[in-house]
């Protein structure tokens, strides 16, 4: 009898393959008293090295493919590998305990694990805790002689289904044979779900159950795009499925057909798609759909991607290399989105209760300026390759934007001494992702060249919801009609003064949320590079006077999230 199983659809799409459960081997082991601690000092070692040179193999496997963020990860695993204070720890205990590799490694670990936990006002550091955990286990398999699971050796077609999907599960995925993925944790902005779309792999997360209620091996079914699953189904559901699937493969062969076209409405309106994106080596994908621009650059992984601030001049080839590939084409850069998430261990930033509200983005940027200063010369100097804007993240009151502007003219300046007439064509704009930038959004209007609205915050400091966590991922609501007033009052007070509007946060790339943005006259659609072709192909079919009434009408009579959804999925039959 089939199972019906409901998640979150993260990636569109069908899979339709056997189950492939990503289970973690049988790590238990007994404590064990020796008598030769070198011998077990050697053993420790040994496991480490294997263990680093795997995840660096992993690691270089996954370059060209994965984007920065995703890479940085492998790099703290090596890290924590090679971290002499936990080294020297295990090797302390191996000797005066005279205990086996095995549990001085437990006790050493589980007393970091205890201590990250222990931070509750503090998620960056107890999601470290997943780290040393991820890390204790790849060190174990190798004292054990057992194997991790290996996803690089599937070679027939598969529907993963796991807790979660790691960074070092994708980089060993083949594309070939993963038809689908489903995941017990997660949401719709989470890891597993933007490494899907990038992948165009069918995807379902934050399930809860998948991997108690789907055994290994039976058939399974996934429909990334209303996030169900069924495991063991009938003829007539695997039919019916299969003729999906035919039809979704189809539609991606006729949406491959407008890469060169423009993005208009069915009435004729020209609007812009474009890319998000984090390194240079991300223009592949960009130049592959024919985007209309990159609506984000990512800067802030350029920091990341190494073990002190990158200079004026690798950032200026940086930038320059993204802009002369667009050739002409708008490209817009965000400074420095440093903080919340994403950390550099070598800024030493302030341990905080809650870094996600904290000490980020521009705020670092103005207290820094050091930083800032040089990061706005090397995007002052890349202008000259083509269309450069600069975009100002987390702003949150005029006179930040202010700050930010007169910094970034006393640059300008200093260069035009030597280049007259450097930077005077860029377009300076902020991210409207503070709701008190977004209610106040007339008055920035008047001062800033452009918004892009960026929603995967927006919504999460809407509803003071933290949108990683699990429990409170119902809260995630793109199409709540609070929400969409809010969008509409910022377009609105951008289209007052002239401005452009633009999007970059997950909802850009919505096909739910698509008729909506038309309808309410956002100028700018930023997604991940495989959502620009389908997201094309929809808007042809949409006249944007129409869109027009369907917002009206769901601002008028929409109460709920799922009320909007209901009448744009009315709207689309």
């Amino acid at each position: 009898m089939s199972t019906k199983i409901k998640g979150i659809a993260a990636s569109d799409g069908i899979g339709i393959a056997k189950a492939y459960l990503l289970v973690m081997p049988d790590l238990s082991f007994d404590k064990v008293t020796i008598t030769d601690p070198d011998a077990e000092i050697d053993r420790l070692h040994q496991a480490l090295d294997t263990s680093v040179e795997e995840l660096k193999t992993i690691k270089d496997r996954a370059e060209g493919h994965l984007d920065t963020e995703v890479l940085t990860i492998f790099d703290s695993h090596i890290a924590l590998l090679t971290d002499p204070e936990m080294i020297k720890q295990i090797e302390q205990l191996i000797q005066t305990q005279k205990i086996n590799a095995e549990q001085a490694l437990k006790q050493v670990t589980d007393d970091f694990i205890n201590t990250l936990e222990a931070m509750t006002e503090n998620r960056y550091m107890q999601e470290r805790a997943t780290d040393v955990r991820d890390v204790t286990k790849r060190i174990l398999s190798h004292l054990l002689g057992k194997a991790l699971p290996d996803l690089a050796g599937i070679n027939c077609p598969v529907v993963l289904v796991a807790h979660e999907v790691t960074p070092s599960d994708t980089s060993q995925m083949d594309k070939k044979y993963v038809k689908g993925i489903i995941t017990d944790l997660g949401g719709r902005t989470s890891h597993s779900a933007i490494m899907s779309r990038t992948l165009e792999i069918p995807a379902v997360v934050g399930a809860t159950d998948a991997t108690k209620k789907i055994q290994n091996g039976e058939m399974l079914i996934l429909d990334g795009e209303t996030g169900e699953a069924i495991s063991n189904p009938n003829e007539t559901e695997l039919q019916d499925y299969q003729q999906q699937a035919q039809h979704f493969e189809l539609q991606r062969q006729e949406w491959a057909k407008l890469v060169d076209a423009p993005s208009v409405s069915a009435d004729g309106r020209k609007f812009e798609i474009a890319s998000n994106i984090g390194t240079p080596t991300d223009m592949a994908d960009v130049l592959k759909v024919g985007a209309d621009a990159v609506g984000l650059f990512r800067s802030e992984f350029l920091y990341m991607d190494d073990s002190q601030l990158p200079t004026e001049d690798e950032q200026f080839d940086a930038y320059k290399r993204v802009v002369k590939v667009m050739k002409g084409k708008p490209v817009v850069i965000r400074t420095m989105d440093i903080g919340g998430d994403k950390q550099l261990s070598y800024l030493h930033l302030p341990e905080e209760m809650n870094p996600f509200l904290g000490y980020r983005a521009i705020r670092i940027s103005l207290q820094r300026q050091e930083i800032f200063r040089t990061q706005l010369r090397a995007l002052i100097r890349a202008s000259k390759f083509g269309q450069l804007r600069i975009m100002f993240p987390m702003i949150a009151t005029l006179e930040e934007f202010r700050q930010a502007k007169t910094i970034f003219n006393e640059e300008r300046q200093k260069l035009q001494a030597d280049d007259p007439g450097i930077g005077d064509d860029i377009k300076l704009g902020i991210m409207i992702e503070v709701p008190a930038a977004a209610i106040f959004a007339e008055a920035f209007a008047k001062e800033v060249d452009f918004f892009s609205i960026g929603t995967n915050d927006l919504i999460q400091y809407t509803f003071a919801a933290d949108r990683g966590n699990e429990c409170v991922s119902y809260l995630y609501q793109p199409y709540n009609p609070g929400l969409l007033k809010l969008i509409k009052h910022v377009i609105d007070a951008a289209h007052q003064e002239g401005k452009i509007a633009a999007m970059c946060g997950e909802m850009a790339g919505d096909a739910v949320a698509l008729p909506l943005l038309m309808g309410m006259g956002l100028d700018e659609y930023s997604m991940s590079s495989s959502s620009i072709l389908r997201t094309r192909s929809m808007m042809k079919s949409l006249d944007t006077t129409k869109c027009a009434e369907l917002v009206d009408h769901v601002l008028d009579n929409a109460l709920t999230n799922e009320d909007t959804q209901k009448m744009v999925k009315a709207f689309l039959k």
